[in-house]
């Protein structure tokens, strides 16, 4: 394994200093694991160290594999992308589109103009938002007495369509309603599912909606990072017994784990023997499937969650299923055409198929986007590909 000194450097700095609690960072080539690090604690003000088999949050990072275990259905015949969604999960049907509020403040709804597709959903272009980035959600909510998606309650999944599918793209829920088609197709529940299809085959044994006592041991706190810059650990857990698995957000795992899963799809669908997808199908999913529609800012209507975001300014953004498209190089080394994502708590993704690099890179802090977390990703990224 390559030690990449610089690298290990401004990582450390960034702990010692206190301007990160934590950090977990890995990446690796078509030849193997290129780099490993663990830098910081699991949680300010308490001893434990992170390790490499540190165990966080992933949030988000959970759609790539919620696709993944769709694609596999796609191509076994049991799903399709352009049929309607309505015909595996019945409770689709019911999705509205929001028009606005009447004077009383209850919201004016109407039938979308056209069936959602499961492209829609894969690609955030079916209509469904979320409360963090669009304000009319929150509104809906408080007006409807609609719980939040952390709840991981089915009432969640019922906020309205913000416009008629195919028209725009909004980051939402969509990916959620993925795990639910998943589970209709394959007659498991989404874990069971993930467990014998994807998770594992690849050996991502520390990956998973429900944490065992030996992964409670090993995890990081969440933290929140406050107005002058100050970090504190927060409470923060998901539901133990949700009324549903959040296909959208609801996985936890370690940095070994998810970048097996990134191994996977930069390869073209195999690891170690464990072939998941097809090499077409991992060339379908890195491929735009958004058309002219472009990767807007993310402007935030909870800054205590998120920071606006806003990816590579200036550059054309497309969407795959279901992945982050650059359509230009990077400074960092990373190709045009590469793939990649976040969660919440500031975790990144990134693969890059064409040059053979992928990597991963966790903490666990609020607000999203958060400027020091995403200096420290660009910094692992470019030394990354400077040691190459």
């Amino acid at each position: 394994m390559a030690t990449l000194t610089t690298l290990d450097t401004i990582l450390s700095d960034a702990v010692r200093s206190k301007k990160m609690p934590g950090i977990v960072a890995a990446a690796a080539t078509g030849a193997g694991v290129l780099y490993e690090g663990a830098f910081g604690v699991r949680q300010l003000g308490a001893e434990a160290p992170m390790t490499r088999d540190t165990v966080v949050w992933i949030a988000s990072m959970t759609k790539a594999i919620t696709a993944t275990a769709a694609m596999q259905l796609v191509e076994k015949g049991k799903l399709a992308l352009e049929a309607r969604v309505d015909a595996v999960v019945p409770q689709l049907a019911a999705a509205r589109v929001l028009e606005g509020f009447d004077a009383g403040g209850q919201p004016r709804l109407r039938a979308p103009r056209r069936p959602i597709t499961l492209r829609h959903l894969l690609t955030h272009t079916a209509g469904f938002g979320y409360e963090i980035w669009v304000p009319e959600i929150a509104r809906y909510q408080t007006a409807t007495s609609t719980p939040g998606i952390t709840t991981c309650t089915n009432a969640a999944l019922t906020t309205p369509l913000m416009f008629d599918p195919g028209e725009q793209w909004q980051y939402g829920i969509n990916i959620d309603w993925v795990g639910k088609m998943v589970e209709a197709s394959a007659g498991l529940p989404l874990d069971r599912y993930l467990e014998q299809n994807v998770l594992g085959p690849l050996g991502m044994k520390d990956t998973s909606f429900k944490l065992s006592p030996a992964q409670r041991t090993r995890l990081a706190s969440v933290h929140q990072r406050d107005e002058q810059g100050a970090l504190a650990p927060i409470e923060f857990a998901l539901p133990e017994n949700p009324e549903f698995l959040m296909g959208g957000g609801g996985l936890y795992g370690t940095a070994g784990d998810y970048l097996r899963f990134t191994r996977m799809i930069m390869q073209g669908g195999a690891l170690d023997g464990a072939q998941v997808l097809r090499r077409e199908t991992v060339d379908l999913m890195s491929q735009n499937h958004i058309g002219p529609l472009e990767i807007g800012v993310m402007k935030t209507a909870m800054p205590g969650l998120s920071r606006d975001v806003e990816l590579f300014p200036g550059m054309s953004k497309k969407w795959g299923l279901s992945f982050l498209i650059n359509t230009q190089p990077l400074p960092s080394g990373r190709a045009a055409g590469s793939l990649a994502w976040a969660g919440l708590a500031n975790t990144y993704f990134w693969i890059d198929r064409p040059r053979q690099v992928c990597g991963v890179f966790l903490s666990q802090v609020l607000p999203f986007f958060d400027a020091t977390a995403i200096d420290l990703f660009g910094k692992f990224e470019t030394e990354i590909y400077r040691s190459l």
